[in-house]
């Protein structure tokens, strides 16, 4: 029988080398799950499943307390600097396919650096990415998380200012996942503060697509 007062959530992480996938992973798990580091080539080479422990009384639905668990795929940036754009490719849709095959997948998140511009084709594989595994129904299962969101707040500019000078290719980016968005200060609050505040959000998003997912054969 399903114990209706728990609930796994599915994610996977998507991005260019270097964007913080695994940092971010390992604060929506709370956890150091993903080795990452400073490199000048990719360090991510396969994807990893990672788990949360349990967040007790996290949310209410149907007035009743939910106890939340987390997992996330992180995955090979792309493109790589050691795997060629196809082994990337078919390596995700197999952990796709393995991970979240019956379960399904509740959000990708794509990580994108905010202290980094959006333009060219370097910014738009990442999206393409996530189009092909997807699918046709990406656009409701995919959110954009801002890494190194600190960078900006140290120049001195609001996420609205930031967000207002965004280039041509963001700003319709943002406006086909319908404004689902979340920045994310890698320094400053406390680790649990960020993470509590980020997969508030997330739950918001995956609240508005009443708990769907999406399923991979």
């Amino acid at each position: 029988m399903t114990d209706t007062s728990k609930m796994i959530i599915n994610l996977a992480v998507f991005g260019r080398t270097q964007s913080g996938k695994s940092s971010a992973g390992n604060i929506l798990l709370g956890s150091d799950d993903f080795y990452s580091g400073l490199s000048p080539g990719s360090v991510t080479t396969e994807c990893n499943l990672g788990r949360s422990c349990q967040l007790h009384s996290f949310m209410r639905r149907g007035g009743q307390e939910i106890t939340l668990q987390i997992q996330v795929l992180d995955t090979p940036g792309y493109p790589h600097s050691k795997l060629s754009m196809r082994r990337v490719k078919q390596e995700v849709k197999n952990a796709l396919a393995h991970h979240f095959g019956q379960e399904g997948l509740h959000l990708a998140l794509l990580v994108q650096r905010a202290d980094v511009p959006f333009f060219g084709q370097e910014a738009s594989n990442p999206v393409q990415l996530i189009q092909e595994l997807l699918g046709d129904s990406w656009k409701d299962y995919t959110a954009v998380l801002f890494s190194h969101a600190e960078k900006i707040e140290e120049a001195g500019i609001s996420e609205d200012e930031y967000l207002r000078e965004a280039p041509d290719a963001l700003v319709t980016l943002l406006r086909s996942v319908q404004q689902r968005y979340t920045f994310l200060c890698e320094s400053g609050n406390s680790c649990n503060e960020q993470r509590i505040k980020i997969l508030e959000t997330i739950m918001e998003f995956i609240k508005e697509n009443h708990y769907q997912v999406l399923r991979f054969t």
